[in-house]
């Protein structure tokens, strides 16, 4: 998988590409697009009109006009929209306003001439999306700005493109959220997945059982009055917002509130760690229900939405193994498994759900043939039938469910996007087109354990605008290197929006260094990344919710920018050993060098500290390289070599140097 991935990057950073299709930094790709090689030039006289001032079209015209203005530094005289102004010549026109619902209409066309644009759509958010491919159509020369003419006919493959941001590990505040919604429009997804319970936090605030944000939040919850704001906000971009309330397991939060509805009689206290833990609801406890009911008739009004996700995953069912009470209870309803046992518990939770209007959806586990057929299934674990933990995605749209993906998106383990954007959401599977209806899309899933209010944009951004073209785009826009080279563009763009994934890597290189010289430690992240896969946090024990979490590794992100670079020129020097390849590594072997120098004359801390070791290596390796490519006297044996490399291959404050792999190819140890 290494080897494809370097392949794809060098295509690239250093070949190019074969411009197929266009220049144009589009994402997602629109269905249809053709470009007729003409300028609409933006000048202060521009003015906006739409066929109605009902539904969320004219908030998205309005930021469409200061973003424009910003972007362009252009002084637009006239700032909002009017309506059905004949002398406008930008007019947005659209049928209906959208419900939000999964039989929302999100086509649209738009068509740039020299001197009209004309966007249409069926609803309001099908125009707003037309706006958002109108912004990434901006272009300039040395005279102007202007939109290139284009026709486009554009709509998702996908109904339910969604992004999961998990609040309970780390509290993120409201800002947080709207700022990743904004960025979510921009790209054309459609459903923010609030993950609000677990085992280190119950974020919503409970009126009917005050315990729950009093015991189990450590005080950072969502009052009602900011969830109302957060889901409004969300439906003004045209974005659905689906609260997870994660039940019977995954538990602590809840049970450090109301511990008389555990599966065992203990001392239940907020889980400060992360992994997978025992505490669970009593699914044979009457008062169970009656405490769900009660907390279901006040928190599903507050989301618009018909679906509440209610996780159901991870249960071990320890505590129910240790309860005489709850085996017996089993024996008495024919009930031969814990997983038997957790589909009675999820049948009589979606009737609950069904009294307040809601519909039942969950994590795979929850996929039994007794389910109803109502019930959507949330697959973590695969796509295809037969995995060894029993992939859903496939099964349950032949049962006759509904099914979302999140195997491949998970986007916390900080992996390459060029694995995520290669994630085929059907796979192979040989389905009918009833069945093929049924799978309704997929989420990118950003699971909190690692993260901050500050961090967590990079670990979501840029990655998840690949996935949301692969949500949204046809299945044959899949050319990995054509989607690389405008996701930088399209990175830079979200930044606009108040993203923080790019600056706040400086923020946090400042606080590690001491001092507003970065440009050495700065260096040496972008040739390392996170360790991946959870092996930062192995088995969940050596992070706290409330440990540090502004150090090197937070300031690595994937794809480590200077490391892919590196790669790639030893790729085409090993194949081609002309003297500009040469040049060009030396170049960099003599930056490393460089770096270490100016990181030795920071003032000394121990965070620093914890990182010279790993620059030194770096350096000595950079030494030997340039000798070695000028053909000079080697300064090291290969056994000196090969210790030097080993040191530098090891985890080193939870990053990993992503260059290694090319050295033992260079200089011919593999």
């Amino acid at each position: 998988m290494k080897k494809i991935l370097l392949i794809v990057f060098c295509l690239v950073f250093l070949t190019g590409y074969s411009q197929k299709r266009s220049d144009l930094k589009l994402m997602p790709w629109p269905k249809h697009i053709q470009v007729t090689h003409q300028k609409f030039i933006i000048d202060k006289n521009f003015k906006v009109s739409v066929n109605s001032d009902r539904g969320i079209i004219l908030k998205s015209t309005t930021n469409f006009i200061r973003r424009i203005t910003n972007k362009s530094g252009v002084f637009i005289e006239q700032g909002f929209a009017e309506v059905n102004n004949n002398d406008a010549q930008l007019h947005v026109n659209f049928d209906k306003i959208s419900n939000l619902e999964l039989s929302n209409d999100e086509s649209y066309s738009l068509e740039v001439k020299e001197d009209q644009i004309i966007i249409h759509a069926i609803t309001d958010v099908g125009a707003s999306y037309g706006l958002e491919t109108l912004i990434q159509l901006l272009s300039f020369n040395n005279e102007y700005f202007y939109f290139p003419t284009v026709e486009i006919k554009d709509s998702p493959r996908f109904k339910w493109r969604g992004l999961l941001i998990d609040t309970a590990r780390h509290f993120q505040p409201v800002e947080v959220l709207k700022r990743n919604l904004r960025a979510m429009a921009a790209v054309k997804m459609n459903v923010f997945h609030w993950h609000l319970t677990d085992d280190q936090g119950f974020r919503i605030e409970s009126k009917k059982l005050p315990k729950l944000n009093e015991l189990g939040s450590d005080g950072l919850y969502y009052t009602q009055e900011q969830i109302k704001e957060v889901v409004q906000y969300a439906s003004d971009l045209g974005i659905r917002v689906l609260p997870e309330i994660d039940v019977p397991g995954h538990a602590s939060s809840i049970l450090a509130a109301y511990p008389e509805i555990g599966s065992k009689k203990q001392d239940y206290r907020i889980e400060r760690f992360s992994g997978v833990f025992d505490p669970t609801l009593d699914p044979t406890n009457e008062q169970t229900y009656v405490f769900l009911d009660t907390l279901i008739s006040e928190v599903a009004p507050l989301f618009k939405d018909v679906y509440f996700h209610i996780g159901g995953d991870e249960n071990e069912g320890k505590h129910w193994d240790e309860n005489q009470k709850i085996q017996t209870f089993k024996k008495l309803n024919h009930l031969k498994t814990n997983h038997d046992l957790q589909t009675y518990f999820n049948i009589r939770l979606e009737k609950i759900l069904e009294k307040y209007g809601k519909k039942l959806m969950g994590w795979d586990e929850i996929l039994t043939p007794q389910i109803p057929k109502s019930a959507l299934i949330h697959s973590w674990r695969g796509v295809n039938e037969g995995l060894p933990k029993g992939g859903a995605l496939i099964k349950a749209a032949k049962a006759g469910y509904q099914t979302v993906l999140s195997t491949g998106f998970y986007i916390d383990r900080m992996e390459s996007v060029v694995k995520h954007y290669q994630t085929k959401p059907i796979g192979k599977a040989v389905l009918t087109p009833e069945e093929r209806a049924r799978i309704l899309g997929g989420e990118a899933t950003m699971w909190a354990e690692l993260v901050t209010p500050a961090t967590i944009d990079s670990r979501i951004w840029p990655r998840t605008a690949a996935i949301a073209e692969r949500l949204w785009s046809s299945k044959e826009v899949n050319d990995v290197d054509f989607m690389l080279k405008r996701l930088s563009e399209i990175s830079v763009g979200l930044e606009d929006l108040g993203l923080t994934h790019i600056k706040n890597r400086d923020v946090i290189l400042r606080n590690i260094a001491k001092s507003e010289s970065i440009t050495s430690i700065k260096l040496l992240a972008d040739l390392s990344e996170p360790l991946k896969i959870y092996a930062r946090n192995k088995d969940g024990i050596e992070y706290k919710t409330f440990s540090p979490f502004m150090l090197f590794a937070d300031a690595c992100v994937a794809d480590a920018s200077k490391a892919v670079y590196f790669n790639c020129l030893v790729q085409d020097y090993l194949k081609n050993p002309t003297e500009g390849y040469k040049n060009k590594i030396i170049k960099e072997f003599k930056s490393w060098q460089l770096g270490f120098a100016n990181f030795s004359n920071l003032e000394v801390n121990p965070n620093l500290m914890s990182l010279k070791k790993q620059y030194q290596n770096v350096f000595k390796v950079a030494t030997y390289g340039i000798s070695f490519l000028n053909d000079k006297k080697k300064n090291f044996s290969k056994k000196e070599l090969r210790r030097l490399l080993k040191d530098l291959k090891e985890p080193c404050v939870d990053t990993e140097l992503m260059i290694v792999d090319s050295l033992y190819k260079l200089f011919n140890l593999e």
